[in-house]
């Protein structure tokens, strides 16, 4: 079940809203947090357990640091304990088909049968969400929680559940406890979570079908084809995720939470540093704080941080996929970032913006082909296509493919940068747009639902991370 899909949005979404605003203050977080199993579980029950587990390994770790507060020993212990049990599960269900791969490359290991086991969705997410709350009630940034309704609430809260934002214990603590609803704040989120809908169904989707069709004839393409499909890509994953978010921060408002931004304008970013500043905003805040400060940050010289920086990145690459090409991915950006650090970044402030745009969003899109691509031959192939013209520099179909899908590329630039909500801002204060708003919100909502019942295309890229 996600967001986008008809069950969800006619049964599940409106049944939920009915059951929480007719239960007393006292009762809501109990019904989110079994309505949030039950959407755990609609695709994979048994690993409701795993969740389960999950919340009370973190739940029980937290009194423990409370109890063990005079001990520093002991609540040292305590975390170190819990880190290294959520980072097993979390290596067991997504990293133990790679590591098996990997030492089967050795004749003593040739024997070692590959481990058939689904991936939980959503397990880097919350495994980091409960670190989190584990982390910061031992560094005393946050009391431990008594409650195991409200702590289970916070893990399985099924709006970003599967696909984040990340978000930190600490930052909605006291909305856990207490939360403000309103209609005005009800009506953001059913903004929100439409805008969301739209960047996802009706842009996200358009656009995977086309990258789906240059890279399934990635040996043969023509350069412009190969680039087509890449851009394509390129905005695929940023309405696909940031979509997702947005419906996540949506669904969060319509029940009272006010959830980290995810996203701010990335494609917009004039160096890597700022582009990292922009996408993936909670993924990087968790990283930042929890291994890179901790590690040393920037503060034991340019070796050291150095090695943090790659540290940081090989993780961030790592925990994306089980795959190596993913480690490639976030070890590429390492590489930029480290660059940028020693001294190109002050360069590329001093450029002009068009040069330090085009600088990082090459860098970007190039960087998605290494995210895409699991397969190191295919991924070699695809980069062959971009830059020898090795088949044809342009062919017939592909000048068709490109004219055919021009208004949506154009749509995808607008929708990229701050011009629709700059347009938006202008126009909210005026009497016609309020009257016009129910208009067009209905009119988008109905294009999404037809565009779902007409095609059998809509993955979400980050429910597999």
């Amino acid at each position: 079940m996600v967001f986008s899909s008809l069950p969800f949005l006619f049964f599940f979404l409106p049944a939920t809203l009915i059951l929480y605003f007719l239960m007393p203050a006292k009762g809501k977080n109990a019904v989110l947090l079994i309505v949030s199993l039950l959407f755990y579980g609609y695709g994979e029950p048994v690993y409701i357990l795993l969740m389960i587990g999950s919340i009370l390994l973190n739940y029980v770790s937290g009194l423990l640091l409370g109890k063990f507060d005079g001990s520093a020993k002991k609540r040292k212990a305590v975390l170190v304990i819990c880190v290294i049990l959520n980072l097993s599960l979390l290596g067991f269900f997504k990293y133990a088909s790679l590591f098996v791969s990997t030492i089967k490359v050795l004749p003593v290991f040739s024997f070692l049968p590959d481990p058939q086991i689904a991936l939980p969705i959503g397990i880097s997410f919350y495994t980091f969400q409960s670190m989190s709350y584990v982390i910061d009630t031992y560094r005393r940034n946050c009391a431990p929680q008594k409650n195991v309704v409200t702590f289970g609430t916070y893990v399985a809260l099924f709006p970003q559940l599967i696909a984040g934002p990340i978000v930190r214990y600490v930052d909605v603590e006291k909305q856990l406890q207490h939360r403000t609803h309103s209609m005005e704040k009800f009506s953001n989120g059913v903004r929100m979570f439409l805008y969301g809908l739209c960047k996802k169904v009706l842009l996200a989707n358009a656009l995977g079908s086309i990258w789906d069709q240059c890279k399934a004839t990635a040996g043969q393409n023509s350069t412009l084809t190969a680039w087509i499909g890449i851009l394509a890509f390129t905005f695929q994953i940023f309405f696909d995720f940031s979509g997702y978010s947005d419906m996540a921060v949506g669904l969060g408002k319509m029940f009272g939470f006010e959830f980290v931004r995810n996203f701010n304008y990335p494609y917009t970013a004039t160096s890597i540093t700022d582009f990292w500043r922009k996408w993936h905003i909670s993924l990087g805040t968790w990283f930042r704080e929890y291994v890179y400060i901790p590690l040393g940050g920037n503060r034991k010289g340019k070796a050291r941080q150095t090695l943090n920086i790659f540290i940081v990145w090989a993780l961030t690459g790592i925990w994306h996929g089980a795959s190596w090409n993913f480690m490639l991915w976030g070890l590429y950006f390492g590489v930029l970032l480290t660059i940028e650090k020693f001294g190109l970044l002050k360069w590329l402030q001093k450029a002009p913006k068009f040069v330090a745009h085009f600088y990082t969003m090459l860098c970007v899109v190039l960087g998605w082909v290494l995210f895409d691509f699991t397969k190191l031959g295919e991924m070699g192939a695809y980069f062959a296509n971009l830059f020898t013209a090795q088949h044809s520099l342009y062919s017939a179909d592909a000048v068709t493919l490109l004219l055919t899908h021009l208004p949506l590329f154009v749509f995808a630039v607008v929708f990229s940068v701050p011009t629709a909500r700059a347009v938006f801002e202008r126009c909210k204060e005026k009497r016609v747009y309020r009257v016009l708003e129910p208009v067009i919100g209905a009119a988008a909502f109905v294009l999404c639902i037809a565009s779902l019942v007409s095609s059998t295309y809509n993955p979400f890229l980050y429910f597999r991370f």
